[in-house]
């Protein structure tokens, strides 16, 4: 069942009134987490106003700053938020300075139990707009759902969706895997809310078609719902079909909010794709936060010096220009640099920021090497360790640090695991196991001059990934007192944690110790099921010949992947199956004794 509210909006549970209007919950979303209250609701609220001019809105409660620039497909958790308190609510434009910017206060209160998503949508000026095709109101509002999932049953994802784009018409969505497909909405109008339905936790693509003309499709999109088992998702229609129309707002798109307040962006079918994490490494006191444009558009707002986006899908094969503007910039005028990059369909990469804004205000780099502010990328990124194994790649990110070996330290010894890495240079990956590693910084070359050392507990972690980054600057007071040296990992899901230096016994210098041992393995490849590509990792305890091939599930070969000598560690070899149809098939190993196969499944 749809609902289309006015104004104002009430909602019955229990006999209990609860009333929204405008900005409501914008505030309630964030007040007064601390305090425990007797009577609370769950709440989650989305920014999907399309209008430039609301592209981010501060909050007031009581007069306090409450919610500070909820920007524009921006979502919060589900929270307990205070009810049966009246609350006055007031709205200011983004960035104002005091409650003396409020334009409109609100008094509101909220009723007890039930869990809502609230969606902010609209815009400010209807006349200055494209109007609806299905003659709905456009004007700024906030649209509620009640009786919203915050989780789903065992293998299934919950699913909620609403239509959210002012200048498009009525349609169907229809949910479609393999020869199966289900219509999930049927003639969706703008502002319109679906009732919860359940899919599997699988990949499915969802396609937008005209209502009742489930053959006429008019864009379809991937929706990877396979790790989102016992998960809620909440997917609106976001932006416009003619941005020229339409102030040159966003264009139109599909997002999906998680229970967690995660906003994921559903690639459009056909449309290459490749995954890119964003590290913010430039030491300059300049450039403690930046802001990130895409191709003009602002992308990450006031992001802060050692803070790590995810893994994200982002379009490749097309030229993106990277814009780097000052922190609390107001347009793409503001940019002070922009980095042309094209990455390749299904890669996967890692974008470093780092350096200064005016190398000759800095102390020089000692090997002469620049360090003006740029991007450093890494391809051929990890998300995820070898067959159980952590995978740790390394980035040297000290514009005044020599070029240095970063060196494991054991009671038996120690031994390089990155060597002679100089600044702006990211290292290969290295393997470690799931326990704790004291780390030496020592110039390259010279294992006798321990520089500083860090402990890397990974204990109980298994099959990880993370970007191991040298941070800040050796010598502060010579670099405008900008944060000191130290070492900093970056995980696949953005955060970003602090190595805290370890105890002066890590000081000392050991003799030299010999290669870990690895055991000959095959692991399973990643990602499975894949489309069209996916990575096969395995592990050599010696030098060996390696021959690795791929069958169909009658037997045959279909890709001799390798048939060659490969040294002693870890490896992994890229299988690209675009050729091939849809299907069960296996991969063998053989190398030097050691056999093993594994499954994997090609879906398109």
């Amino acid at each position: 069942m749809f609902v289309q509210p006015e104004d104002s909006f009430l909602f019955t549970g229990s006999n209990i009134m609860l009333k929204f209007k405008l900005t409501t919950v914008l505030a309630l979303a964030l007040m007064l987490p601390g305090l425990a209250f007797a009577s609370t609701a769950k709440l989650q609220v989305i920014h999907n106003a399309a209008d430039p001019g609301a592209a981010s809105v501060d909050v007031y409660v009581n007069g306090d700053l409450t919610l500070d620039d909820f920007a524009f497909r921006d979502a919060t958790s589900f929270l307990e938020v205070p009810a049966g308190v009246t609350l006055n609510i007031g709205v200011a434009p983004g960035s104002s300075t005091g409650p003396g910017d409020i334009i409109a206060s609100f008094p509101v209160t909220l009723a007890r139990g039930g869990s809502y998503v609230a969606v902010a949508n609209g815009v400010l000026d209807p006349a200055s707009f494209a109007e609806n095709p299905n003659g709905r109101s456009i004007g700024f509002n906030i649209y509620p759902a009640d009786r919203v999932k915050t989780r789903s049953w065992w293998g299934t994802v919950a699913i909620r969706a609403m239509h959210g784009a002012t200048d498009a018409p009525a349609v169907d969505i229809r949910a479609r895997k393999g020869d199966w497909s289900k219509t999930l909405y049927g003639n969706v109008a703008y502002g319109d809310i679906g009732s919860t339905t359940y899919l599997l936790a699988k990949e499915y693509m969802l396609d937008v078609t005209l209502p009742g003309q489930p053959d006429v499709v008019v864009a379809s999109y991937k929706a990877d719902l396979s790790g989102l088992g016992r998960k809620s998702a909440f997917v609106f229609a976001s932006g416009f079909l003619d941005p020229s129309m339409n102030q040159n707002g966003e264009a139109f798109g599909l997002y999906a909010a998680l229970a967690d307040g995660t906003v994921l962006a559903l690639p459009q079918a056909g449309m290459a794709m490749a995954r890119l994490q964003v590290i913010h490494n430039a030491a300059d006191p300049g450039a403690s936060s930046v802001d990130i444009y895409v191709n003009d558009e602002l992308t990450l707002d006031d992001f802060a010096f050692r803070a790590a986006t995810p893994f994200l899908d982002v379009p490749a094969g097309v030229e993106l220009a990277i814009g780097v503007a000052p922190g609390n910039s107001t347009s793409a005028e503001d940019i002070i640099a922009t980095f042309p990059v094209t990455l390749a369909a299904d890669g996967t990469y890692v974008a470093m920021a780092t350096g200064v804004l005016d190398p000759s205000a800095f102390a020089a780099n000692p090997g002469g090497l620049e360090i003006g502010f740029t991007i450093k990328p890494l391809a051929n990124a990890r998300e995820m360790g070898y067959w159980g194994l952590n995978a740790i790649v390394a980035f040297h990110g000290a514009t005044d640090a020599p070029a240095v070996d970063i060196r494991r330290l054991s009671r038996w010894g120690s031994r390089t695991l990155f060597g002679n890495l100089s600044y702006g240079s990211f290292s290969d990956y290295r393997v470690l196991f799931g326990k704790s590693y004291t780390l030496q910084v020592t110039p390259a070359g010279d294992p006798q001059t321990v520089v500083a050392a860090y402990t890397a507990d990974l204990t109980g972690v298994r099959g990880a990934a993370a970007v191991v980054f040298a941070s800040g600057f050796l010598s502060p007071e010579a670099n405008q007192n900008g944060a000191a040296f130290g070492l900093f990992a970056a995980f696949p899901d953005g955060s970003v944690l602090m190595l805290p230096a370890a105890d002066s016994e890590a000081m000392m210098v050991e003799k030299e110790e010999g290669p870990e041992v690895l055991k000959a393995g095959l692991a399973q490849n990643y990602p499975n099921p894949f489309n069209p590509i996916t990575t096969i990792s395995f592990n050599l305890p010696k030098e060996s010949y390696v021959r690795m091939r791929v069958f169909n599930a009658r037997g045959a070969v279909v890709k001799d992947l390798l048939s060659e000598t490969r040294s002693a560690g870890a490896h992994s070899v890229t299988f690209d199956g675009r050729n091939l149809a849809s299907g069960l098939y296996f991969y063998k190993l053989d190398a030097d004794g050691f056999s093993e196969t594994r499954r994997m499944t090609l879906v398109k």
